[in-house]
Parts: structure tokens; sequence; C-alpha cells
């Protein structure tokens, strides 16, 4: 079908050349790493470390645009790859994402897998993240019709993709959304309301699927499935002067889940995990103030049983219909990005501020803290970041502060029986310029706990040559270890990063050496548990 729609875009391309030349833009991104096995760390028992050695992905984009019409095919290839499960192994190569767009007057039509979203996607959101295997485009059809420049109305149905197929079950959905000016033209108040409706129908198969483990609940926990659930959701952006509040409501009529922590009571003995059937709910809102030199922004959400999905058969990463806006800092440090939670959809009641301060055009500072609990009380995670940066004209730049952190091991990783972890994670940040190309960049963070792994050291020194080169080397050390070796012996483990990335025009190219502990992969909100991983990382990514 894809050769037969770039046939057919080419030769009218022909016909149109005398009158105005299309545009061919695209983008190549591809992945490549080598497993070299280590019991040390339990870089072990996967295919990739026992068998292949190697795992790759690679994706190529083309978009083709002539006047008001727009086409785009995306190439996808997985050899041996591990993203799909971090624990497995995953092959595969087709055609990932197709697209056909076109505007005519006040309408614009779309088909093919198509990423959206309503609001901030706390009802829908199609959309990609590659580091954890989420591609939710929604194959199907797309109308909006543009009133006029302020207000527009937006319908879609299709079907979910899943990998180079699609997941059986229908979406479909509306958005109609807008924007006023109130008040005088000294002291307006704006408004960009929005609201929302999505429809989602489990098919016979997947219903099947969840008739059969109802089977085998007791009485009392069984109930009458529906195939259909029904979400609606308002949302707003209020501006007047340095003030911004948004806000989102969100609700979703009785829609089977998956509840982990929820006692299953079987014909025989009973365990942990089971369906429910519930209605849901997400009220988020965030409130920003911005004067001179001085930037607060406050962030409150509650969520209950919102677990939405294309198949409530699915797990973890699988079929998501929606996303959840994480309220804690989305940290890039090595050790402060250590311990980061998953939004959660079944019970959660969170808040978050984020305070910024400019003293000077040389010293400003910030804090940020966040807390997020069950909404009956239980602790999941706390966060209270400080930071200090200061900068000695073009020369020098220093940053620093200190985490204190609070993480529910539990319920974010699964385990068992295990306390919270507490750390206290200081850190330091220098950047010195010797020349307008050439810098040096060091970290150097200490992780104090008595939890999981126990303490850490971490460094990194990079050296950069602009615009060409950058050369790294950086170091994970257990300096004060907790937990026991696949040998059952406690010992101190180096993890060490060697690598260089090499610039050239719009090319960007990557080699590093890795020894990486297991931790959590964290990507806006969205969690999976890593394993330890040994061995070469290469990336290439270029665009024209």
């Amino acid at each position: 079908m894809i050769k037969y729609l770039f046939s057919a875009l080419m030769v009218w391309s022909s016909v149109m050349s005398g009158q105005e030349k299309g545009v061919i833009s695209g983008a190549f991104e591809t992945n490549a790493n080598v497993f070299l096995r280590d019991s040390a760390i339990n870089a072990i028992n996967t295919p990739q470390y026992d068998r292949q050695f190697f795992g790759g992905e690679a994706w190529l984009n083309l978009n083709y645009s002539i006047k008001d019409f727009t086409l785009g095919v995306r190439f996808d290839m997985f050899n041996n790859s591990n993203l799909r499960n971090p624990t497995d192994s995953y092959s595969g190569i087709g055609i990932g994402r197709w697209f056909v767009q076109k505007k005519l007057d006040k309408v614009e039509i779309s088909a093919g897998y198509l990423y959206d979203q309503i609001g901030s996607g706390v009802l829908f959101r199609a959309f990609e993240n590659r580091p954890l295997f989420i591609d939710n485009a929604l194959y199907s059809a797309r109308i909006k019709y543009n009133f006029n420049d302020s207000w527009n109305v937006t319908g879609f149905a299709g079907k979910q993709k899943n990998a180079f197929d699609t997941y059986s079950g229908n979406l479909k959905g509306v958005r109609l959304e807008g924007f006023l000016s109130l008040g005088s033209e000294e002291s307006p108040v704006t408004l960009a309301p929005g609201i929302g409706f999505v429809n989602r129908t489990i098919s016979d198969e997947n219903m099947a699927g969840v008739a059969d483990a109802l089977r085998t609940y007791l009485e009392e926990d069984r109930f009458m499935p529906n195939h259909n659930v029904y979400g609606g959701t308002f949302y707003n952006t209020a501006q007047y002067k340095g003030f911004s509040l948004y806000t989102e409501v969100t609700l979703k009529s009785d829609d089977i889940f998956y509840n982990p922590f929820a006692e299953k009571r079987e014909i025989i003995g009973s365990s942990i995990g089971k369906l429910e059937q519930k209605t849901g709910s997400v009220l988020y809102s965030s409130l920003s103030y911005t004067k001179g030199k001085l930037g607060i922004n406050v962030e409150a959400k509650r969520t209950e049983n919102f677990n939405f999905r294309i198949d409530p058969n699915q797990r973890l990463l699988r079929g998501l219909v929606n996303f959840l806006l994480p309220l804690n800092r989305q940290n890039t440090y090595r050790l402060t990005a250590r311990y980061s939670p998953a939004a959660q959809d079944l019970s959660e009641m969170a808040y978050a501020a984020d305070i910024r301060y400019k003293f000077s055009k040389a010293f400003s500072a910030a804090v940020n803290v966040s807390d997020i609990r069950t909404i009956e009380g239980g602790r999941l995670f706390q966060e209270i970041y400080t930071e200090l940066v200061y900068k000695y004209k073009r020369k020098w730049q220093l940053i620093s502060g200190v985490q204190l952190l609070t993480y529910n091991q539990e319920v974010y990783e699964m385990k068992s029986e295990v306390p919270l972890v507490k750390t206290v994670v200081p850190y330091v940040d220098f950047l010195y310029r010797f020349t307008s190309s050439r810098s040096l960049r060091t970290e150097f963070q200490y992780m104090k706990t008595d939890q999981d792994f126990g303490s850490w050291l971490f460094g990194l020194v990079e050296y950069s040559v602009a615009p060409k080169w950058n050369f790294e080397v950086s170091g994970m050390y257990n300096v004060k270890p907790k937990k026991e070796n696949p040998k059952g012996e406690i010992e101190k483990i180096f993890y060490p990063t060697l690598g260089v990335v090499y610039f050239s025009d719009a090319q960007r190219y990557s080699l590093r050496y890795v020894k990486q502990v297991e931790g959590v992969v964290c990507s806006g909100g969205i969690c999976r548990l890593e394993p330890a991983f040994s061995g070469f990382r290469f990336s290439m990514n270029t665009t024209f």
C-alpha cells in the first residue's frame, strides 16, 4: 500500500512541479549494543548475554510535503533488541508508521498511524517513546474543522498500534478547543478551554480473556464486565499578567483494569492481583507565577482507578490509551535520577512546588519539593532538591546542591518486604571553558543510603572540542554495598563508562563502553525496571 501512495504522490508532484516544488525531509536513528557477560554484576541469563551477543534498533523517517499535502512513512527494525522486554529478545522489521494529511480550506483530514492527545493526555494520548518501546500511534482516520483562528473541533476513530500490528478493540474520540481574550488591552485575561470525549470498545477476543479470569474468582469478587467505557475531560489554561493556571478534570465510567495490589480469592487458595471494574477520575491543576527574578510553580494531582488500556488483559507498558503527568522533578544527574517514581494510576495524591530566584546575572538558586502518597495516605515518594548556580563571566560555571529522597520500592519496583529507600545526595557540576571551542566539565555525586544496594560514589569528566568532539570518562562505585552478588558475596563493585561523541553537520555518532547497575529507567513519568548491562553501545542519528 505504501508504494502505491508514494507512486501516486510522485505522479501528482510531477504534474504540480511547474507551480510548486515539494519538500522531502527525514531523520535516521540507530542503536547497536554488544553484550559482554559479567556474572559479578548479574549481567547474565538473557538471550543476548547467553548466545546472541548483539542487539540493535533502527528507525528511518521520510516526509514529503507539497502545497497542503503531506505524506510520511517510517521504517522500523529490531534485531535481537531488548527494548520490548529488557530480559528477552525481540526481532521485527517493516513499516512502523505511515500517514497522509491534507488541508482543505477549513478542514484538515488525516489517515494512517497518527499521534495526538486530548488536553495533557490524561484521557487520551497517542505517542511514541523509543527508549521504553512505546509506540501507541492510533491507526485511524481523523478530521479537524477550524471554525476560525480561535476554535476548532477534531474527531478520530481507529485501533491502537502494537509493534507491526494493531490491538483488537476500537477507540473513538472528539475534542473541542478554543481561545478567549477578556478584559482590557492593558490587562487582558486569556482563556484556552477544551473538552474531550473518548469511547473504548473491548473486542470479543479480549473479553473472552477477561471472562476466563473471572471464572476462577470467588462469587463475591466477580462482576459483569462492560464492553464499553466512556471518558470525558475538561481542561483550561487561564492567564493574567504573571499568573498562569491550568486545570483538568477527567472522569471515566466503569472500566475493567488489573489491580496488582488487591487480594484475589480463588476457588483454590488466594493470591495478590486481580481484575476489577470501577469508575475512575483524575484531578490536576498547576499554578505558575513569574515576575522579574522570581519564578514559582505549584502542582497538585489526585488519581483514582485510572488504569486505561485498549485491552485490560495487558500489563506493564502495553496497550496504554492515556498518559499520566508525573509531578516529581525530572532529574538528569546519575545518582539524583537513580530512584524515579512512575505515575500511579490506581491511587495517588501528589503535590509539587518549584521556586527559582535569580539574585544577579551570575547567581541563581532553586528549590523543588514533591510529595506523593496513596489516597489513603501511604507514603510513595518524597523529594527535596536544592540547586545553586554561579556563572563567572563566560569562563566557568558551578552548579551544586543536595537531594533528600524517600522512595517506596514495594510499589514502584514490586519488591516485597523491603524498607523505604532513604537517600541523601550532594552533587557538584563544574564547567570550565579554556577557549570558545574547548571546555572541561566534571561531575561529582555521593549517595548515602542504608537500603537497596547501599551507598554510591559517582564521578564524571567530559572534555569537549567544539563543534566536533566530546570525550567522557565516568565511574559509579558501590562504596558501602548491601546486596550480595550471585556468588553470595558482598563486594564493592566499580561500574565504569568510557565514551566518545562525534558531530558532523546534522549527524551525531557516539560509542561507549558501559558497565551499569540494575535500576529503574524513567522517561516523563513512565518507568520500567532495567537489568544490569555490560558491553558496548553505539548510536547514530541524523536529520535531513
